[in-house]
C-alpha cells in the first residue's frame, strides 16, 4: 500500500521513444527500477509504488525538451554512494548523457553537495545525488 503523499508518477512526453529508452531506461533500470509497461508509444519503469513513463505522443509541440522553460527542470535521484555517483556518470557517455558542469563536477550543487548532473540528447537532466554526502551535510 503506497503512503498518502508518495508520488505515484511521472510521465515525460519525448521526442524519439528509442533514444529516450536507450537513455533514461538505461539509468532508470541502473538505479533499481524495473521495466513496467510497454505500448507502441511508450515505456515505464517502476520502484516500488512510484513510476516512470517515456511516451512519444503525436500531440508534441517541440522537438526537445528545454529544462530552462516553465515544466520540468531535472529529476533528482538518490544514489547509494559517491563511488556509484563516478560510475554511473562514467557510464552514461555511452548511453547519450553527457555531464553537465564538468568544471564544478561532483560539488556544481555546493561544497557539501556530491552529485553528478547528466543531460541526454533529447535536453532531459538528471541529478544523481551521493546519499552518503547527503547524510554526512547534515551532521556535526
Amino acid at each position: 500500500m503506497s503512503e498518502h503523499g508518495t508520488l505515484h508518477h511521472v510521465e515525460l512526453w519525448v521526442p524519439d521513444l528509442g533514444r529516450a529508452a536507450a537513455s533514461l531506461g538505461w539509468l532508470l533500470e541502473e538505479l533499481g527500477y524495473q521495466p513496467f509497461q510497454k505500448w507502441a508509444a511508450g515505456r515505464s519503469w517502476r520502484l516500488g509504488p512510484t513510476y516512470l513513463v517515456v511516451e512519444q505522443s503525436p500531440a508534441l509541440t517541440a522537438d526537445r525538451h528545454d529544462r530552462c522553460r516553465p515544466g520540468l527542470n531535472h529529476l533528482a535521484f538518490h544514489v547509494e554512494d559517491a563511488a556509484t555517483v563516478e560510475r554511473l556518470a562514467a557510464d552514461a557517455a555511452r548511453h547519450g548523457w553527457r555531464l553537465m558542469f564538468p568544471e564544478k563536477h561532483p560539488h556544481a550543487g555546493g561544497a557539501e553537495h556530491y552529485a553528478a548532473y547528466l543531460e541526454n540528447a533529447d535536453g532531459f537532466e538528471v541529478e544523481l545525488v551521493a546519499a552518503e554526502a547527503v547524510r554526512s551535510a547534515g551532521s556535526c
